[in-house]
């Protein structure tokens, strides 16, 4: 083999050696030229292999790289499939495992609760955190702020803040000033209405104690707190806790308490230490607090949207056995108002306008085609309350601040309800803060008439300044006033678009609209009829002008009459010349009180009934009130001004027996004075102190 290749290489060398001596010897003949040719075609063939060696590589490489790409892309999904396959068993087998049930653990140390599960790890949790202090509250959802109360000589009280526990969503604000009486029973009410499994943040700002009654104490300890027996004088508290459901798993455990924190003052001129504490709790997973299986009805969607996104209305979200939202109230005889428009004023109060329409919509006569709820700023929750009930809802732009936006806003109100009814000649106005008597439409039906025949009439109103449950009892007696009482009224729309709306007070006025149509030059002398058992009831206890102990004082102990279809006595008496006649004859006739005897005295009002009696005070002129006031302190009536009076003349009841009071010598029924009679005149410092 190695002889064969050496004779082969040696037939190449001979070969080629031949052919260059040729070469060279041709080369001689044809001169320098043909070489020079001959070399630069040799040198370009080179360069031709050259090139075609070089694209080879480049495809051969192309070709490799193409073949990578493909092989990882291949690779990198049939990963990305092993992963999620994966995934999927992992939570179907943890999904499984569910009825183990999580941890709960708290940290003391920190104000810190976890509720933590080793073998759900993955479920979702809310992050809160809360802050309690003498000038702030606040409460933040997962970085997202919904209570931040650092005004100045606000929001004092406790704070509740009420969530989703399955969606952690905003349900409930609420301010409950339990520095004042009766708010703590407001608080109870409101946690007892709140929804099983909710949950509830609770923190004080300022002083939240004082009048934290011990029902309300034990109501608290029973969800678990164990400071609520010991809360002090502006001690500082967080609180939160979910309210046990049929199936939560602290109602199995025991007790709701998730975390609380308590700031303890160190003596009664200081507050506790400022708290902010992170509170960690889990959300629900529980299939089985699912929506209510109410029958899909027109009324139970909207009380299922409602009771979707806001809390605190008690059995109208139950599953079970959930109260009516609508409602069949009985017709009216001889209907006069069935085109009369109403106006509901509200702002952002919605548990009141929530009591107040279910108040209303009962009431025989009612017609929901002709209410109209008008909302003073852009408030959800109120607006959800209209909805619930099928009521037609307007929001107003608030114009103006204090008591000038609510000017404002009652302006607006009745412009727009005369709007929304162009033919209507008369408007029926009542608050979101009243409930209404059973008779309320068909004592308006009754007296609407007056309006249009007696040009010496301002209004109709349902309420009474004096009207308490024990100076009111006749519920068929009216009586002429000479100041507007409003909460709950009806007035043509003549006057309303030919003398008030022109002249109604501008939003840079801090006025009472209420104060500014009992003034003279509005008024001109006109009266408004009332009734002598009132057909409303003020319940409101927060308010811009008021607060629980205002409602507890001069509201509380007011009369509702509760009898339907009233039929009221005397109606064509209440025109202006009738009605002189019945109070000349009225006080003509009673009987002279021993003005010896001070007003304040329980004997002062013998103890008879069915009796008709007159008293003559001292009241030089229309303003002078002093004796008069302090004569309703004694009587436990309405004693901060002037009000409920026809010519300087006051009718009530007391004893049940029927009190005339006449100012002398103001009064034109001063004339009917015996002659020996001193008129009482009483200062400030001769009084008792008005309790009720």
């Amino acid at each position: 083999m190695a002889n064969r290749d050496q004779e082969s290489l040696d037939y190449y060398y001979h070969s080629w050696s031949k052919r260059w001596s040729m070469t060279r010897s041709a080369s001689s003949l044809r001169g320098v030229t043909s070489a020079t040719a001959n070399t630069s075609t040799n040198a370009a063939a080179a360069s031709t292999h050259q090139r075609g060696c070089r694209c080879n590589w480049l495809r051969l490489r192309q070709r490799i790289l193409a073949k990578l790409c493909r092989t990882t892309i291949v690779i990198v999904l049939m990963l990305t499939v092993l992963v999620n396959l994966i995934f999927i068993l992992e939570f179907g087998y943890k999904s499984k495992q569910s009825s183990s049930g999580p941890h709960l653990s708290t940290d003391e140390s920190t104000g810190r609760a976890n509720i933590t599960d080793d073998s759900q790890s993955y479920q979702q949790y809310l992050t809160l955190e809360i802050v309690s202090s003498q000038l702030r509250a606040a409460v933040s959802v997962d970085g997202a702020t919904m209570i931040d109360d650092n005004e100045v000589g606000k929001g004092r009280g406790i704070h509740v803040l009420v969530l989703n526990q399955r969606t952690g969503s905003v349900m409930a604000r609420q301010i409950f000033d339990t520095y004042s009486p009766h708010e703590d029973e407001a608080m109870s009410l409101f946690i007892n209405l709140v929804s099983k499994g909710r949950i509830i943040v609770m923190t004080i700002k300022d002083e939240g104690s004082f009048h934290l009654k011990q029902p309300t104490r034990d109501l608290l300890q029973r969800y678990g707190s164990k400071n609520s027996q010991i809360l002090g004088w502006r001690d500082t508290w967080i609180f939160v806790f979910q309210k046990e459901g049929i199936n939560s798993l602290l109602a199995q455990r025991g007790g709701g308490r998730c975390c609380e924190h308590l700031g303890k003052s160190s003596n009664f001129l200081s507050w506790g230490e400022n708290l902010s504490v992170t509170c960690k709790v889990r959300l629900s997973t529980d299939q089985h607090e699912s929506e209510c299986q109410w029958p899909d009805t027109e009324e139970n969607q909207r009380r299922r949207e409602f009771c979707s996104r806001v809390e605190g209305y008690g059995s109208v979200c139950d599953c079970h056995q959930p109260t009516p939202i609508n409602f069949q109230p009985s017709p009216i005889a001889n209907n006069q108002i069935g085109n009369v428009p109403v106006a509901i004023i509200a702002s952002n109060r919605p548990h009141y306008l929530y009591r107040m329409l279910r108040s209303l919509l009962r009431a025989g006569g009612a017609n929901k085609e002709m209410m109209t709820v008008f909302i003073d700023g852009y408030f959800e929750e109120p607006m959800q309350v209209v909805r619930l009930f099928g009521l037609k809802g307007v929001q107003h732009k608030p114009l103006g601040t204090k008591n000038a936006r609510i000017s404002q806003h009652y302006k607006a109100s009745l412009s727009a309800l005369f709007k929304q009814h162009p033919d209507a000649r008369h408007a029926i106005l009542v608050e979101e803060d009243l409930d209404v008597s059973p008779d309320f439409f068909h004592y308006f039906s009754q007296l609407a008439h007056l309006l249009d025949e007696d040009p010496t009439l301002y209004c109709v109103s349902a309420w009474n300044d004096h009207g308490y449950q024990h100076s009111a009892v006749n519920a068929t007696l009216l009586y002429r006033v000479d100041t507007m009482p409003g909460l709950g009224w009806m007035l043509t729309k003549k006057l309303f678009k030919e003398e008030l709306e022109m002249s109604w007070p501008t939003q840079d006025k801090m006025w009472d609209w209420d104060m500014w149509m009992r003034k003279p030059s509005v008024r001109r002398d006109r009266e408004c009829v009332i009734p002598d058992v009132p057909r409303t009831y003020h319940f409101g206890a927060s308010g811009l002008n008021m607060n629980s102990f205002f409602q507890d004082t001069y509201f509380r102990k007011r009369a509702l009459n509760n009898q339907p279809d009233v039929q009221l006595r005397g109606i064509e008496n209440m025109k202006a010349a009738n009605y002189e006649r019945v109070v000349h004859t009225a006080v003509r006739n009673a009987t002279v009180l021993d003005h010896n005897i001070s007003p304040c005295e329980e004997s002062f009002i013998p103890n008879v009934s069915g009796e008709t009696f007159v008293l003559y005070m001292k009241m030089e002129h229309a303003r002078d009130t002093v004796t008069w006031l302090q004569i309703a302190k004694c009587f436990k009536i309405w004693d901060l001004d002037a009000r409920g009076s026809h010519k300087g003349l006051w009718r009530f009841f007391l004893k049940n027996n029927s009190i005339i009071v006449v100012g002398f010598p103001f009064s034109p029924y001063s004339k009917f004075k015996p002659a020996p009679v001193i008129p009482i005149e009483l200062r400030p410092a001769s009084t008792t102190p008005r309790s009720n």
